[in-house]
This record gives structure tokens, sequence and C-alpha cells, in this order.
């Protein structure tokens, strides 16, 4: 690509093409939603679900131009893996099977969240299987997937032997084998007698329950000796989602992963809420493999999302495609219902009935008469089979009419008024999602703003604080903050950081999490040891900032606990709440965190008031011994520290040895010089 655009003296930057990059995909992804959508329900569905996921606010959130991260592209390798899954299960064909495979290969390449596609397609099959809804297109869809699929992920360094050794795949190889079973019935149906058929299936039940057995015991003994036996914290924390928070505190302790509240779903896919039950109720009638995949797809998404916010990228596919269907049913049903009042209104209308004489009645009639003895001739010879045909053609044909009429035949001001309130609606919806694309994710998240009645304010103490380090340090200096922090300290200071974003050690950030919750002088031996020079916290309390470190400070105390056992969350608490107040426990208001954020805060308004907590804070005058400040951005909410040099012990020794000299100038007058 970079050498076609430069051959057309089109110049291709780095930074062209992390903006670029997501909208793109984003393009692609609407054009897979309406290929998933008309494999299931048609084309108006598919315009329908590809124009909703154009603005869906969820998907926005990932895709607006600049936001360069792997879920841009990953949503449309889902969408168009899921294409070709039903693709293949509609038409049977052993060339999209193989497409099918190829687009999860490319998912698994961008993503780690393609253990959702390799888990919600057995289930799948597994649905249809025991629904009774096998075939040899069900088949053909599956197994390739399976075998090249899991070949080809395989080759992906990330993954490698994990494709078959992590318990997140082993569903995928459960139902492969199911599904042979299956077929091998199937296949033994067709050459046995029923008497035979019994006796064999007796055979294989008896086999297939030993084998069960077997399976359950070995996955009991693998349980017992491990309980997240090739289960990775992501994944169990998904299935058990008090599992992170007790277990790992790590990955509970980023914002992504919290639960979302009821809120955020209004947020991120607004009107689609409502949408959605009509959406389900329309793939039910009638049912299908293709509608009962994304039943299932969206069932499992809501769920995922209800564990983990960041998952709401998933339920934005599913539910732009069943709100689609939704839309395009209702619509389908109230424009026939136009058409055919209409048509009735004009075949009514007393100017047509009044010119009509008997004379053309009469006419019309011989002339319908000949018209269909010139058809009925040429259909006497025809031959048995196509008379059938005919006749099966003609029985079903008089029936259709009559239930389309019972069901999509509504009064035609019913009718009216039902469009426009859907156009209403829209109107409403596309009016979100541009506040939202506009207010809440496009602006970057290191530049700040806040609106008042004086107008729009801009904070700008993260590149001011990452300026001044650039800028009044050494190159070789090292900055300790918490991790949330680090890339952008690396990236726009050019300093060297202990923890960032990408940080696997537990030990390196529970170390951090240690001497921010240890007192002073511990705190800093622990920076000292890792050769740190600088200090950097996050402070909200002045502009109301919710986001600082004093409200992620459990997390610190909890991580470092689970590798230091002396940290305890306990005695960070007052009564079980989390306070900074004059309630404040003795460890909370001695620790480094506090004094860091709180220093010289009672200088601003005389009374130290926490803006984000909402109260005074409880110490409010106290002197730093071993750090001291260096910078503090315009609005304190980022403030930087330096650890002071550490006393040279023998000078130390020498003054106490004065001192004495002075007081006893015999004792003095004996003792030697130690540097002599």
């Amino acid at each position: 690509m970079w050498w076609l655009l430069n051959s057309l003296n089109i110049p291709l930057s780095v930074e062209t093409v992390c903006v670029f990059t997501a909208p793109i995909f984003s393009a692609n992804a609407s054009w897979a939603t309406y290929l998933l959508t008309k494999e299931a329900k048609g084309t108006g569905a598919g315009l329908m679900a590809a124009a909703i996921l154009a603005m869906v606010p969820s998907y926005i959130s990932r895709s607006v131009a600049g936001s360069y991260d792997n879920e841009a592209v990953a949503i449309f390798a889902l969408i168009f893996t899921f294409y070709l899954y039903v693709k293949t299960l509609n038409t049977g064909s052993l060339f999209y099977a193989t497409l099918n495979a190829l687009s999860y290969f490319y998912m698994v390449c961008s993503w780690g969240g393609y253990t959702f596609i390799i888990n919600l397609i057995p289930m799948h099959v597994l649905l249809c299987i025991v629904t009774g809804r096998y075939s040899s297109r069900l088949y053909i869809a599956y197994a390739p997937l399976v075998v090249l699929g899991t070949l080809l992920a395989a080759l992906v360094p990330v993954v490698g032997f994990n494709a078959v050794m992590t318990s997140e795949h082993f569903a995928s190889f459960l139902v492969f084998i199911i599904l042979h079973v299956v077929a091998l019935v199937y296949y033994i149906k067709g050459l046995l007698t029923p008497r035979l058929f019994k006796v064999a299936m007796t055979l294989v039940i008896s086999v297939g329950l030993a084998v069960c057995f077997a399976v359950v015991a070995i996955l009991v003994a693998l349980v017992a000796s491990s309980p997240t036996k090739g289960w990775s914290g992501r994944s169990l924390s998904l299935l058990d989602p008090t599992y992170a928070s007790k277990y790992i505190p790590i990955i509970a302790s980023v914002s992504e992963h919290q639960p979302p509240t009821w809120p955020s779903y209004f947020m991120d896919i607004n009107v689609l809420a409502f949408l959605i039950p009509a959406g389900i109720i329309s793939c039910f009638l009638p049912l299908s493999d293709a509608s009962s995949f994304m039943v299932l797809y969206l069932v499992t998404a809501v769920y995922f999302s209800g564990v983990m916010v960041r998952l709401m990228l998933v339920l934005a596919p599913a539910a732009c495609i069943l709100s689609g269907i939704a839309l395009s049913e209702v619509f389908s049903v109230l424009t026939r219902s136009i058409k055919l009042q209409l048509s009735k209104l004009f075949d009514d209308s007393p100017t047509s009935s009044g010119d009509s004489s008997p004379e053309s009645s009469t006419n019309s009639t011989k002339n319908e008469n000949r018209n269909e003895k010139h058809e009925i001739a040429p259909k006497e010879k025809t031959s048995k089979k196509n008379r059938k045909k005919e006749k099966e053609v003609a029985e079903s044909v008089p029936v259709k009419p009559k239930k389309e009429n019972r069901l999509l035949v509504l009064p035609f001001e019913l009718s009216v008024m039902g469009i426009l309130l859907l156009i209403v609606l829209g109107g409403f919806y596309v009016v979100h999602c541009v506040w939202a694309a506009a207010e809440a994710y496009s602006a970057p998240s290191i530049v700040l703003t806040s609106r008042s009645r004086d107008g729009l304010h801009v904070f700008d103490d993260f590149r001011e604080a990452y300026a001044w380090l650039s800028h009044n340090t050494d190159v070789d200096d090292k900055v300790a903050s918490w991790w949330d922090y680090g890339y952008q300290t690396t990236a726009m200071a050019n300093r060297t950081v202990i923890v960032d974003n990408n940080t696997w050690n537990n030990t390196h950030i529970a170390t951090v999490g240690t001497a921010m919750s240890s007192p002073e002088k511990a705190a800093w031996e622990i920076f000292n040891s890792l050769d740190v020079k600088y200090v950097l916290v996050v402070f909200g309390g002045l502009v109301g900032y919710p986001s600082d470190d004093i409200n992620k400070f459990l997390w610190m105390v909890r991580i470092g606990g689970g590798v230091f056992p002396h940290i305890k969350e306990p005695d960070y608490l007052r009564d079980g709440q989390y306070r900074v107040d004059a309630q404040a426990t003795p460890t909370m208001l001695n620790c480094l965190m506090y004094k860091l954020c709180y220093y010289r805060f009672v200088e601003t308004d005389g009374k130290g008031f926490d803006r984000v907590r909402g109260y005074e804070i409880g110490k409010k005058h106290f002197k730093l011994t071993h750090f001291e400040e260096v910078f503090t951005t315009h609005h304190w909410m980022v403030r930087i520290y330096k650890l002071k040099p550490q006393k040279n012990r023998v000078r130390g020794k020498l003054k106490k040895l004065k001192a004495s000299a002075k007081t006893s100038p015999t004792l003095a007058a004996g003792r030697k010089n130690p540097w002599q």
C-alpha cells in the first residue's frame, strides 16, 4: 500500500495511518454488518443494521479518527467471520468454509477476543444438534473452521500452542467430537433398517456415555489439581465476575474491566435497547439457523457486557443487527399496509365504478375467458411431474395472500403515524450519536475539557507536567507513577518509567503500590532501591477530577498486599469506609500517597476542602522529610516530587563528635580523628 500510494504521489506517513485506520475499518464493519444481516433476514434488514452501526456510540468510541487501537480492526473481523459462518451454514459451500477459517485467522492476529468466536460458534452448533436441526451444511460450516482455524491460530506467535493447550479452546474440540458422533449416527440411520438402527443406537449411546464419564473424570482431576487449569485471569473473571476482585486485583483495577452501570447502556446503544426485544421476536418468525445464531450472539454479548464495560463493544454489532431486523419488519408492515389501503381506495373510487357499464364488464369477462383458454391449452401438454408441481404451487398460492392481508393490513392513519414516529425516533438517535461522538469520544484523553456558564475550560495539566519532565530532568532519570500514566510519560516526556500499561510482571506493579501505601521513609527506601529520581501523582481534589490517584489508591493497596502481606486493606479503612477526612485511619494519613497529594493543599482555600470526596481533609499541616516538591501544574492535577539525596552517615557521626568535644574537651583530646 505504501509503495502504491507513493507511486501515485500520495504521501503516506505513520501518523496518517494511525489516524485513518479506525475509520476505514469501521466502514468495513458496516459493510460486514450488512452482509451478515442480509444473510439472516434480507436486504432491508441489512441496510438498516449497517446504517445503525455506522452511528452507534459504543463503536464510535473505538473507531473515531485517531483512535489507533486493535478493537477497531477486530470488530470488523468478528462480524465478517460470523457472516462467513452463516453464509456457509446457508449454502453448504466448502469455499465459504475455507474463507471462514481464514477470517478467523485474521481475527486471531487482530485481538485476543478471538476466543469469543471459538466458543460462540460451538455453542450454536450444539444448539442446532439439540434442537434437531443437524444437516450436512452444519458439518461443513463447523468442521473446517475447527481444523484449519486451529492450525492457523497456532502460527500466531502470541497464541502458539495455546490454541490447543488452554481451556478456552476445549469447548470447540468437544463439540467437534459430538458433531462427528451425530454425523455417524445419521449415516448409520440411512444404511440400516429401523430395527438394526435401534440396536446400533443403543451401542453408540452406551459407548458415548462411557466416554463422557471418562472425560468428566479427567476434567475433575485437572480442576482438583489446579482450579484455573489453562484459563487466563480475564476468562475466569468473565465466567465468575467476582474472581478478579478476589484473586487478581490488577485485572479488576482496570476501569474497562469494571461492570457497567445502567446509564452506560443507554449512553452507548441508546434507543436500540428498546428495539432489541422486537428483533428477537422477528428472529423467531420464522426461526432459521441464521436467526438462531443472531439470538445466541445477542444473549452471550449481553452477558459479557454486563461483566466488563469494555465488552459493550462486542454487544454493539448484535444490538444493531437485532434493531435493524426489528425496524425492517416494522417498516415493511407499515408500508405494505399503506400500499394496500391506497390500492383499495383507488379501486373503490366512485369515478371508476360510475364509468363502468354492463357492456364493458361483459367484454372484459369474455376477454378474461379467452385468456384463460389460451393459458390452459399449453398447460395440458405438460408432463405429469410438471402437473404435480403446478398443483402444489396452485394450492400454496391462494393461502399466502390471506395470511399477508390478515397480518400486514393496518389502518391507513395508524400506518402513517407509525412511520412518522419511527422517523422521529431515528432523528433522536442520530442527534444522540452525534452528541456522544463530539462530546464523549472525540476529545483526547490527555487534554480534559469542562463546560460551565462562562464557556469551555481546558485542563492541559498532563502535557504541562510531561513538558516539565522533558525539559528539566536528565534523560536517564527514572519516574515512578501508577501504571496508568506509563505510556504517556514514556512517549511525551521521553523518560524511563517503572511500570506502564504493558507491564506483565505483577510484582513490579505491586512494588509501586506498596511504596505508595507505605510511610514516607519506607517508600523512599523502596524507590531508592529502584533508582527512581522523581515520583508523579495525579490529584483532582482542587478541580473535581474524579479519576485521580486518591480514588485509585485502594487498588494500589490490594495489589501491593497481594505480593507483600504486611500491606493490609483494613488498615486504610475506618469501619469499612474509605475516608481521607478527620475520620481517616493513622495508616491512611501517614502513607506516601496521602502526603504527596495533599501537601500544601490547605494553602489553596485555607480549609483543605476536597471537591471530589466532598469534605475537608484530615491532616492539613505537615512537612515532607524524604521528598521535595519540584513542580505542580496550574490546576494542581499533576504533582511531581523529587527524592532527596541520602544523608552521609559518616558526616553525621563527625557532627556528633564535634558536639561532644565542645561539651567535654578532655574526652575530645583523647579521641583520634577517624579520617587520620
